[in-house]
């Protein structure tokens, strides 16, 4: 859907080699002039566009402020929609070739993806600075004047006493903290606050461990440790380095803010019936809970539990989850693939060739190539930017539906500042290649991650990737299920194989495979199938076999880790015959019928194992007719022992109830204690 009616393109005083009419073919709509400068000698032709009140897309970023001032001036409703067309597209070398790409990214702004839930935060304004030194307590006056800020001192030596008491001051070592924005919780030791009476050195009360406390936002300049792991997704929580002022002043002025009810986007939805972590206490697939970076995601028994307070939308549970339980949805699966079709479909049209996707975090990316614009030779014509919140939600399906939809490479541009958290995405780009390695479609590798802080070795990269034609453009809806997108991604990458393989093999831990059966070892117990999430194995109700249909398994092992007898084998691979979608019979036996009602209820190796152990040889199943007993049914058995004269359901003889009469006679000696026994009949 568009959301807007008039596209207002500016040249940047000429700094870009722009043609109207190519540019308006090729984004099918009226470019209704190429300015030279908008923002300041052609500002009028925007304010006339704005008091229209249409909709408008504005080809300028830097600008974008100006722009909103103007139309909040000037008392407009319309929607207004920057993007960024001279650092993607014109700042470049091959800024005569940017037509086709300025298109694509004009089409990316009309994209509208599903809005995410929002989560409603309360911040109460309660501020814990975490520190020492001079810098430490100038910051804690700077954001008393907004919050309400305690300073607990990491260390107590070179700070010198304020003459007033602008903030509480303690002393202390956080060796425990939790929660998230709004809703933190600390706990202390060497816990003591500052005596009043004081003089001329810091005098501290009496310590103690063990002290607790809450607050909505923390400023950790005690240069330790940080209090959280994956510390830059925490929101609420600012960890800065006390000796840069510029830095201690950016944390503040956001910290200031940070008081009130905010709307925080819930980024993944999580399904717990499909979840395949554990059964019974049997461990199964734990991709999340190692690739989380910010510990949003515990464990709690069969399941797992994601805090939406603590999660910073990396993304990376969302690209291992091999199920699917797991869910980004800023922006969905969905959303990611079909914008992309949109921007390959309008960049072909518009005449580009050869298109590769960059895939980047929106303002580490941004920042990126706008220094590669600015300073070096711009992204090459061919590289279409697309600005994500987190490049880590990508995952092989993901990449694998870009080269199915015509992109000829896709790079994930990352945050080099986060390259310990790659290990999720690092394993989803190897999958991706070996999937289209297995289909002789990637005779260089198509996906690539791209993590380094110098823009120099970045541009280089960029220009210097391998030329790799693209595959026939095959869009197609990424409705349903992670797996259902993935399967249909698959079989349309397979229709473009020239050797069009039935199975390919594929990395350990790949979510798609086989289970190889010891069938010498195979009791047919049939505890694998109750603890399959994904209903891969099924048993056969009144026949001993185990069926299995090869799409629906995840590879998560729980059966492997549940069966008793250790029969079962995990195969990573991707089958495209019609036989991996049916269920197939993986091992089965001969039943064994009751010999008193015919019934089967057992498969006849068993029966015959157990008689063979124990029938002759075992006190229970001494002579023929206590051995008969293992070869009946559970019903029939029961009523064999209960007709037999050996039966261990008998009581013993009880004795019948006295009567008056009986203790009369008692008295006078005509009974004894065996006249009180019933026999039994």
């Amino acid at each position: 859907m568009e959301n807007s009616t008039r596209c207002l393109v500016c040249n940047c005083e000429k700094t870009m080699p722009l043609d109207e009419k190519k540019l308006s073919k090729a984004i099918s709509q009226d470019v209704e002039k190429i300015h030279i400068s908008l923002c300041r000698t052609q500002l009028a032709s925007y304010e006339e566009a704005i008091k229209s009140g249409d909709d408008l897309t504005i080809a300028c970023t830097q600008e974008a402020p100006l722009f909103q001032e103007v139309a909040e001036e000037l008392g407009s409703n319309s929607n207004l929609n920057f993007i960024n067309i001279r650092e993607f597209a014109g700042w470049s070398k091959e800024s005569n070739k940017a037509t086709p790409k300025i298109a694509a990214l004009l089409t990316n702004e009309k994209y509208q993806a599903k809005p995410a839930r929002l989560k409603s935060i309360i911040s109460d304004g309660m501020c814990l600075i975490y520190g020492s030194g001079e810098a430490a307590l100038e910051a804690a006056r700077i954001l008393s004047e907004k919050l309400s800020v305690t300073l607990l001192l990491s260390d107590a030596e070179e700070f010198v006493l304020p003459i007033t008491g602008e903030v509480p001051i303690y002393r202390g070592d956080i060796i425990k903290a939790e929660g998230s924005f709004g809703n933190f919780s600390i706990t202390v030791d060497n816990y003591a606050p500052l005596r009043p009476a004081a003089r001329n050195t810091l005098d501290f009360a009496v310590a103690r461990n063990g002290a607790t406390s809450n607050c909505s936002l923390i400023l950790d300049m005690s240069g330790n440790a940080p209090l959280f792991s994956g510390y830059q997704h925490r929101d609420g929580y600012s960890r800065v380095d006390a000796g840069d002022p510029a830095a201690v002043l950016r944390e503040t002025i956001k910290l200031s803010e940070m008081v009130g009810e905010f709307e925080k986007p819930i980024y993944v939805d999580y399904n717990q019936d499909i979840c395949a972590h554990s059964r019974s206490q049997k461990q199964g697939c734990n991709k999340c809970l190692d690739v989380c970076p910010a510990g949003a995601i515990t464990d709690i028994g069969d399941t797992v539990e994601i805090d939406s307070g603590i999660c910073g939308g990396c993304g990376s549970c969302n690209s291992v989850c091999p199920t699917g339980a797991i869910n980004y949805q800023y922006p969905t699966r969905t959303d990611i693939i079909s914008n992309s079709q949109n921007i390959l479909a309008t960049y072909n049209n518009a005449g580009g060739k050869d298109p590769i996707l960059l895939i980047h975090e929106e303002l580490s990316g941004f920042e990126m190539i706008s220094a590669i614009a600015r300073y070096g030779e711009g992204l090459p014509a061919n590289i279409i930017p697309l600005g994500i919140h987190a490049v880590t939600t990508f995952g092989h399906i993901e990449i694998t539906s870009l080269i199915a939809s015509g992109a000829a490479q896709v790079i994930l541009l990352t945050n080099p500042l986060r390259s310990d958290e790659l290990s999720g995405l690092e394993k989803e780009v190897e999958l991706a290649n070996s999937i289209l390695d297995g289909l002789g479609l990637n005779n260089q590798a198509r996906a690539h991650i791209v993590s380094e802080a110098d823009p120099q070795i970045v541009e280089n990269t960029l220009w210097n990737l391998s030329d790799i034609k693209p595959l026939k453009s095959d869009s197609f809806n990424a409705l349903g299920s992670k797996r259902e997108i993935g399967r249909l991604t698959f079989s349309k990458l397979h229709e473009q194989s020239k050797t069009k393989p039935q199975v390919i093999a594929l990395p350990l831990q790949a979510p798609y495979g086989k289970l190889d059966i010891n069938q010498d070892a195979c009791t047919l117990c049939m505890a694998c199938t109750s603890s399959c999430p994904t209903g891969a194995i099924t048993d056969t109700p009144g026949e001993p076999k185990l069926r299995f249909t090869q799409s629906a398994c995840v590879q998560c092992g729980l059966c492997a880790n549940t069966c008793p007898e250790k029969a079962l084998t995990l195969i990573p691979q991707l089958d495209f015959t019609p036989a991996a979608m049916q269920a197939v019979t993986l091992y089965e036996e001969e039943p064994f019928e009751c010999i008193n009602c015919g019934t089967a209820f057992a498969t006849k190796s068993t029966i015959e194992r157990i008689s063979e152990q124990l029938a002759g040889k075992h006190s229970m199943f001494e002579d023929e007719e206590r051995s008969n007993l293992i070869k009946m049914c559970e019903n029939c058995r029961v009523e064999a022992q209960a007709n037999s004269s050996n039966d261990p359901f008998a009581a013993g003889s009880r004795p019948r109830p006295r009567t008056t009469e009986d203790y009369i006679a008692a008295e006078k000696g005509d009974l004894t204690a065996s006249d009180f026994l019933i026999e039994d009949d």
